[in-house]
């Protein structure tokens, strides 16, 4: 059985807060050199843009002396080399910071901005933004919120210490709690724990409930309504994807903005800030597994459609 090996320090340093692509040759065999094996790896790239890169030297190794195409294969061989970055369409709201220390960077994101770099979304995130902003390029991510949901962000300084800060997520030793603007519906009985099974099918935008046991659980309370709206305090003990707004919009009352649920209506195009879900991770408590401290941590944000209405729902 082949061991396992850390990966060595990349060569290259961050573009706008993004690190180089790191890309390890396999332990098999069907490639002659470099080139064939990267070509066909990116082969949702460009036509030429593999073989141009090679070319112009922007591959390289752990030494940082660029690999030609035609260096002949070498399972295991680490390289390196840096996604074209197209422009993005700037999400035009700030990022606050709501705590910092030597270990922990805590933010308060808005809407409409991804938490690290995927897809399309690359330099318009998270972690991209504040590797920038705060000089730290070793920031990571201890979890994710979609996109669309706003709220409390937790990124970690060192990144030795990333894995134990991740641990108190997927422990479910964090405390979350959401808050949602959804229809106000008198015959809805709340409090009540909502348990089912989410399933998220890879390429699906939207996920679903099926048969089996379940593996999603959330509280939904109302904390207050008024006009035909209510503004409901979730807690979610697990954390499927998508899981608060599946659920909701099961319980007859989906979260006002939502592009996906009951029925999808389509991505919400970059630079359309019109309609925000109105979903925000309100607060995270925690026990610092490194420094022992209590954290209670809370977003200052307020969701549109409960202010006015009238103002979230115009053209």
């Amino acid at each position: 059985m082949r061991r396992k090996t850390a990966a060595p320090p990349s060569p290259l340093p961050q573009r706008q807060g993004v690190d180089p692509v790191r890309v390890r040759l396999p332990f098999a065999d069907g490639w002659a050199t470099v080139g064939d094996y990267l070509i066909e790896r990116l082969s949702g790239a460009a036509p030429g843009a593999v073989a141009e890169m090679l070319d112009s030297g922007l591959v390289v190794g752990a030494d940082g002396n660029p690999v030609a195409a035609r260096t002949p294969y070498s399972p295991g061989r680490y390289l390196w080399f840096h996604r074209d970055l197209p422009p993005e369409v700037p999400v035009p709201f700030p990022l606050e910071v709501v705590h910092r220390d030597d270990h922990l960077v805590v933010v308060d994101k808005p809407h409409f901005l991804a938490t690290t770099p995927r897809g399309s979304h690359v330099t318009e995130t998270v972690l991209a933004r504040l590797r920038r902003e705060l000089g730290i390029p070793r920031l990571g991510a201890a979890h994710r919120l979609d996109r669309l949901t706003a709220g409390l962000v937790l990124l970690v300084v060192r990144p030795e210490e990333r894995g134990t800060y991740q641990t108190l997520f997927s422990e479910r030793r964090v405390r979350k709690e959401y808050e949602a603007i959804a229809p106000y519906d008198p015959s809805l009985a709340v409090p009540r724990t909502v348990r089912s099974r989410i399933l998220k099918e890879r390429g699906v935008p939207a996920a679903r409930e099926t048969d089996g046991e379940p593996n999603a659980e959330t509280l939904v309370e109302l904390a207050e309504h008024r006009e035909g709206l209510g503004r409901y305090r979730l807690t979610p003990h697990t954390g499927q994807t998508h899981q608060l707004r599946v659920h909701m919009s099961a319980l007859g009352v989906p979260i006002l903005g939502d592009p996906l649920y009951p029925v999808v209506t389509g991505p919400v195009p970059d630079g359309d800030f019109r309609r925000p879900l109105q979903l925000l991770a309100r607060s995270l408590e925690f026990t610092d597994p490194v420094t022992g401290v209590e954290h209670r941590l809370r977003s200052r944000r307020t969701l549109r459609a409960w202010e006015s209405y009238e103002d979230w729902a115009a053209p």
